[in-house]
C-alpha cells in the first residue's frame, strides 16, 4: 500500500485494491453452486470466477458426459 492509498483510506474511507478477483454482478444460485462442487467436483475459487451462463454450461457439460 502506498502513502496515497493509506491516507485516502484514512481520510475518505476508500479501501485499497487488495488483488481480490472481481465478483460477478450476478450471484449464482446456491443449488447451482452446490451441484458444481458436489457433483462436478469444481473448487469454490473456480466457481466464484464464473458467470451464471458459464456455470450452467459447465453443469450441462457434466450431465451430457455422464449419459
Amino acid at each position: 500500500m502506498t502513502d496515497v492509498e493509506f491516507w485516502r483510506c484514512v481520510q475518505e474511507g476508500v479501501l485499497p485494491d487488495r488483488g481480490r478477483p472481481e465478483v460477478p454482478a450476478e450471484a449464482l444460485p446456491a443449488e447451482l453452486v452446490y451441484l458444481l462442487i458436489n457433483r462436478v467436483g469444481l473448487d469454490e475459487a473456480v466457481i466464484a470466477k464464473m458467470t451464471k451462463d458459464e456455470a450452467v454450461a459447465r453443469l450441462n457439460e457434466y450431465w451430457t458426459e455422464e449419459a
